[in-house]
């Protein structure tokens, strides 16, 4: 039986039941029944059971339940209960956090599904590709990402890049012809395939197979494996981690040495060591920067910024170059023609006279040699040509009607080398060439100009005039095209015949800034973050409005295209901190741009939405699409995904990936401070029973595990959640090579840490003294009371002064509702250690009266007290 591609057209239609004018609804509706819906089956997830199972297979835990068959053999069954407790509570908590990044994921994945131009009800449309069904009728044209496998209807100059699928780097050109011979998928001309690329012209096709039954579905299996690695911060916290893991492991041995030499009891003194290595080390650090990276890609897809790997939040912190696209991105990318040249006359766009044989050629060039459309609220194309279209339709000139009375033979794409487009067009019984684009690009193949319905031929001043007509407007930041005809005789156009045009007029359009572009651009500067501007438009049209919006300064420089490509690498590299506009250049050249950063140790974003675009976002550290015009090329390159298109989007997702990044940094110096308190007060208490009986270890076993449970987890997770402010862009982008923990914070680390264990000496002494004369039953005492207590509910205060490095008076104490939270919850559970006496017992915790209640909560808040005074007298001048 022959394949598709080795059938004509019309019997391919026939056999997928489809038409010329796309399928009905209905039919839609059946087919999508059928075929369910266009998108590859995922592997086989873990279940929520083996998940579970899963949480057991650390390290950390193995050792824990050591310790629970450890305490079991010695009698101690209340403790190796308390154990298996806390770690299937832990393991329920990590269930349910990868269940939660599983979903947080499918919504991204949601957010960012490509679209697709479909023709249904004989009416062009755009739809999810993942609606796409077998039959329908898709368009495409350069920077789309084909959704379907299809077979190839129409085919104008169409190149498909299908490296995804074949390996093949080289474009390939498709035809509509037939393929008589059997041949593998990558001679299959006629055929487009799912995940490939239209890399120049533009088709249109009938869908032949969806989802998991097209060629890239068929080899889906290799790529199910895929997933992406740790990020910079992650592998640098793990070898954090690890190298802390290794030092509190030895701290341990000594511990346990100590102890055991005391008491020459090893079950107690191993207990007691497993319990204190466990406690110490920050082992749930991995996954509480997991939750906070999870939680800071939520708040950016809020802010209209989508995410593609969490990991590369943090990146954002660190970007000191922005280099951004113009149109759209810093302007409004809503195009209005401005004004109209004809006739060596400038006049209002409302005043062009569609009797004058100008005025015709304008509006006819404007409305058909346009690929774009309209249809009811949906606009689809570029918005350059959206505008012409506008203006068609104030004259009564619906494009969908005007291309079906004057059909169209043959065109030519607009590509960036050319700068202009042409299309043949039959037009009252005359075959014309239509061609719009760059003036200055368009007067090069310019023989003729038409004034007041008289053709002449182009004189040297005429060409001036025009010029100088074509930069007034650049110099208002204008956008300009320039509109030229010839008439035809054959019935197909080659790049040869865009020679001996005549010169018909200009539209200049504006494209304003957008309003919030200057204030984020004044951000990012006060951030220490340079934009730049680079885009193919003209020089002095790059620099009106890179100067209205900030970017350009006196004494920066403008360079183009042909400028750059003349400029040595070392030329480069010494003007480079100088240059803020990019124009008239091709996206070749913005490889080289970023490179030329990255040179300097720079961390670039970039942003980009057209197909040549896609190297440069990959070279940049965060590739940034546009989500509303930019190209399916473009989107699957980058990192982020703008979904308004706009600049002060970007502006923002830095400010969040800083405040992301102190938040992080806050919670590891939480979880520091807290377990170097700890392990303080083991040291000092070990040493004092050498000398003194009476001095007892000051944690059990069971209160640890307690303490890395709630004080370690609840409220370093809080602290992640901090909203952050602007004031991150006070200060210089982030060091990506600097540690995390910098010395600043190591010293503030020690310091904290000492104050919160004096605090629990303190308390531990106090205990020493209420044990003097009393029966100490079984390992409970007033002294690890005291010291458990005041340890907990100090940590739980100190979670507030982690929050900042601000005093708790200039960022509130309830802004963050869950520090609050966390803070409640752990409160409570240590009232139901107090006040329930099974569970008292349980936790080894003396009765206490009303006086002993207030002497721990007074110490247990002093430390805080202290670190708030601190930083009131140090942030009292700012």
């Amino acid at each position: 039986m022959k394949s598709f591609y080795q059938k004509e057209t019309d019997d391919v239609i026939k056999e997928l039941g489809s038409s010329v004018d796309g399928l009905t609804s209905s039919e839609v509706t059946k087919r999508q029944e059928q075929y369910g819906l266009n998108e590859l089956l995922e592997g086989e997830r873990a279940s929520a059971f083996q998940i579970f199972l899963d949480q057991f297979k650390d390290l950390i835990v193995i050792i824990l339940i050591i310790a629970a068959l450890i305490s079991g053999a010695t009698g101690d069954f209340e403790s190796s209960i308390v154990i298996i407790v806390v770690l299937i509570i832990n393991a329920i908590l990590g269930t349910s956090q990868t269940l939660n990044a599983q979903r947080s994921v499918d919504s991204l994945k949601q957010l960012s599904v490509p679209k697709v131009k479909v023709v249904r009800d004989g009416v062009k449309q755009e739809i999810d590709s993942t609606h796409v069904t077998v039959g329908d009728i898709v368009d495409f044209e350069a920077g789309d990402m084909i959704a379907a496998d299809a077979r190839i209807l129409e085919a104008s100059s169409l190149q498909v890049n299908e490296s995804a699928l074949t390996g093949e780097s080289h474009a390939v050109d498709k035809f509509v012809d037939v393929v008589a011979d059997e041949v593998v998928v990558g001679d299959q001309t006629n055929m487009v395939f799912t995940s490939s690329q239209v890399t120049y012209g533009k088709g249109r096709a009938v869908v032949t197979s969806i989802g998991q039954e097209t060629e890239i579905g068929k080899i889906s299996a290799l790529l199910q494996g895929a997933s992406s690695g740790k990020s910079p911060l992650q592998r640098s916290i793990d070898d954090f981690s690890k190298n802390l893991s290794i030092g509190i492991i030895i701290l341990c041995i000594v511990v346990f040495g100590l102890n055991f030499a005391v008491s020459h009891n090893f079950a107690s003194a191993a207990m007691f060591a497993i319990a204190l290595a466990v406690a110490a080390v920050p082992e749930a650090l991995a996954s509480i920067i997991t939750i906070v990276e999870s939680l800071g890609s939520q708040k950016l897809a809020q802010e209209n910024a989508i995410m593609k790997d969490i990991n590369s939040v943090e990146t954002l912190g660190s970007v000191s170059i922005i280099a951004s696209d113009k149109t759209g991105t810093l302007t409004q990318n809503k195009m209005t023609v401005n004004d109209v040249y004809l006739n060596e006359t400038l006049i209002n766009p409302d005043k062009i006279d569609l009797s004058d044989r100008a005025g015709q050629l304008l509006m006819h060039t404007m409305v058909l040699a346009n690929d774009s459309f309209i249809n009811e609220d949906q606009k689809v194309g570029d918005p350059t040509e959206i505008a012409l279209i506008e203006l068609g339709r104030k004259y009564g000139i619906i494009e969908q009607e005007a291309r079906a009375n004057y059909t169209r033979i043959s065109e030519l794409p607009f590509d960036s080398v050319r700068k202009f487009m042409s299309t043949l067009q039959v037009i009252e019984g005359e075959k014309l060439m239509l061609t719009k684009g760059a003036t200055d690009e368009l007067l090069k193949q310019t023989s003729h100009i038409l004034i007041n319905g008289q053709v002449r031929e182009l004189t040297q001043e005429d060409t001036v005039n025009i010029l100088e007509q074509n930069n007034a407007f650049a110099e208002e930041g204008l956008r300009v095209l320039g509109y030229a005809y010839r008439t035809f005789e054959g019935d197909e156009l080659s790049l040869e015949d865009e020679k001996g045009l005549t010169f018909v007029g200009l539209t200049s359009m504006i494209d304003p800034p957008r309003e919030e572009s200057k204030d984020a651009v004044h951000k990012a500067i006060k951030a220490g973050i340079k934009p730049i501007m680079i885009t193919g438009d003209h020089v002095v049209t790059a620099r009106s409005i890179a100067r209205k919006i900030g970017i350009f300064s006196e004494g920066d420089m403008v360079i183009d295209g042909l400028t750059l490509e003349a400029m040595s690498d070392e030329e480069l590299a010494r003007d480079l901190e100088k240059i803020s506009v990019y124009a008239r250049v091709a996206p070749e050249h913005k490889i080289r741009i970023v490179n030329a950063w990255q040179a300097k140790g720079k961390i670039v974003g970039m942003s980009g939405d057209g197909v040549n675009d896609a190297p440069a976002l990959k070279q940049a550290d965060i590739g940034i699409a546009m989500g509303i015009t930019g190209s399916e090329v473009s989107k699957d390159a980058s990192d982020m995904i703008l979904t308004d298109d706009n600049f002060a989007t970007i502006v923002k997702a830095v400010t969040i990936g800083r405040n992301l990044f102190a938040n992080i940094k806050n919670a590891i110096k939480y979880l520091l401070t807290g377990n170097s308190s700890a392990i303080i007060v083991v040291i000092l208490t070990t040493l004092m029973a050498f000398f003194d009986s009476k001095f007892v270890v000051p944690f059990l076993a069971i209160q640890l595990l307690f303490i890395n449970l709630v004080t370690d987890s609840l409220p370093a997770i809080a602290i992640g959640t901090e909203a952050g402010t602007d004031a991150v862009l006070d200060e210089a982008p982030r060091d990506p090579k600097e540690p995390i923990l910098t010395k600043a914070t190591f010293t503030s680390v020690v310091i904290e840490a000492i104050i919160i264990a004096v605090a629990v000496m303190a308390g531990y002494l106090l205990g020493i003294q209420a044990d003097h004369g009393i029966e100490v039953v079984g390992k409970a005492s007033y002294a690890t009371t005291y010291a458990f207590l005041i340890l907990c509910l100090g940590r739980l205060f100190h979670g507030f002064s982690c929050r900042s490095e601000l005093p708790l008076s200039k960022i509130g104490v309830f802004s963050n509702k869950n520090t609050v939270y966390a803070f409640l919850v752990g409160v409570a559970l240590i009232a139901l250690i107090i006040f329930v006496p099974a569970v008292s017992g349980m936790f080894g915790v003396m009765p206490l009266d009303f006086g002993q209640i207030l002497t721990i909560l007074v110490l247990a808040f002093l430390p805080t007290l202290l670190i708030q005074s601190i930083k009131m007298i140090r942030y009292s001048g700012k």
